[in-house]
């Protein structure tokens, strides 16, 4: 199955299972540069409709700046709106899930970014260059995400 394919099945399942899906990734290797982004309003009957309205209007992905010793922690900013800006700074480390408390890859703008402080992303890679996200504002999960390499 290639990366867009496994994303647009992730577009038809619900949070359950979705869920399911990330708890049974390990955290993988930390993104490095360009991906893709998809935002996921898991369950909803219009998710595909949705995915693309905001990749189109909102947000197109991240891009990943590592460093340190075996690059296990870097920065990343978020491209938005049509012209794929880059805005929207944020910390990449390796912690504990909230939801699970095993290992992830957070995103982490709360020392960043005015306006993303309350939001801190979870990735984990699914499979080789994709990775599954779920997105917290303060300790409520809102919404899911796909990454993907862009190669």
């Amino acid at each position: 199955m290639s990366a867009q394919e496994r994303v647009e099945k992730w577009l038809s399942m619900d949070r359950e299972s979705l869920d399911e899906v990330y708890r049974q990734a390990s955290a993988g290797a930390i993104p490095e540069g360009d991906t893709r982004g998809t935002a996921i309003v898991a369950g909803a009957l219009l998710a595909r409709w949705y995915a693309r309205l905001a990749r189109l209007f909102a947000w197109q992905g991240k891009v990943f700046d590592l460093y340190g010793p075996g690059k296990e922690v870097g920065i990343l900013v978020n491209k938005i709106l049509p012209l794929g800006l880059t805005f929207i700074v944020a910390k990449v480390y390796r912690d504990a899930s909230w939801m699970d408390g095993r290992e992830t890859i957070v995103i982490d703008y709360g020392t960043t970014s005015f306006l993303a402080r309350n939001i801190r992303d979870e990735i984990r890679e699914v499979e080789p260059g994709v990775y599954l996200g779920k997105v917290w504002w303060g300790k409520t999960r809102i919404l899911d995400f796909a990454l993907t390499r862009s190669d």
